[in-house]
C-alpha cells in the first residue's frame, strides 16, 4: 500500500529544513562525506544540484543549496545496496506496490540485473556477461536509428 502524503502546514525553511536535510544525511551515509558534497554544489567548479536548474553564478555563497537539493545528495551518494538477495525476497509484483520513497531508501543497484519471467524475479549476472548480452542485442539491429539511448549526464563532466 502506497502512503499518501499529507497536508503540511509548518515553515518550509529554516531550524526545520535543517533538521529535516541532517536526518535525511544520517539516514544515507556518512555525513563527512555528504557535507563535504554539498559545499561543492552549485560552485562554477563544483557540479550542478541532482534535484534542480539552479544557474551558476560568478560569485556565489557558501553554501547555495535548498532542502531538496540537500537531500537529493544525500540519496544520491548513499551507502545503501540492494544487492541479489534483496531481488531474490521481492518479486517485481511486490515492488510494484512499493511507493517511491520505500523503493529510493532501499538502496542502490550494485551489480547487473536480468529480469526473470518465470520467477518474477531480477536475477544477478556477471558484468561480462551483461555486457555480451547487451553487445549482441546491439548488433542485431539493422540501422542504428532503432535504438535510442539514455544516460544520465550529471555523473559526467
Amino acid at each position: 500500500m502506497k502512503k499518501k502524503i499529507e497536508s503540511y502546514q509548518g515553515a518550509a525553511g529554516g531550524w526545520g529544513a535543517v533538521k529535516s536535510v541532517a536526518n535525511a544525511v544520517r539516514k544515507q551515509m556518512d555525513i563527512r562525506q555528504d557535507v563535504i558534497a554539498m559545499f561543492d554544489m552549485n560552485k562554477p567548479e563544483g557540479f550542478d544540484c541532482p534535484g534542480c536548474a539552479w544557474p551558476d553564478p560568478k560569485h556565489s555563497a557558501s553554501f547555495d543549496i535548498c532542502e531538496n537539493g540537500a537531500k537529493a545528495i544525500a540519496w544520491e551518494v548513499t551507502d545503501k545496496q540492494v544487492n541479489a538477495s534483496f531481488f531474490a525476497e521481492n518479486t517485481v509484483q511486490s515492488l510494484l506496490t512499493w511507493g517511491d520513497h520505500e523503493l529510493e531508501a532501499a538502496g542502490r543497484l550494485t551489480q547487473p540485473l536480468k529480469y526473470d519471467a518465470v520467477s518474477d524475479c531480477y536475477k544477478p549476472l556477471s558484468w561480462q556477461q551483461a555486457f555480451d548480452e547487451i553487445g549482441a542485442r546491439l548488433q542485431s539491429y539493422s540501422d542504428p536509428n532503432q535504438v535510442e539511448f539514455y544516460t544520465s549526464g550529471r555523473n559526467f563532466q
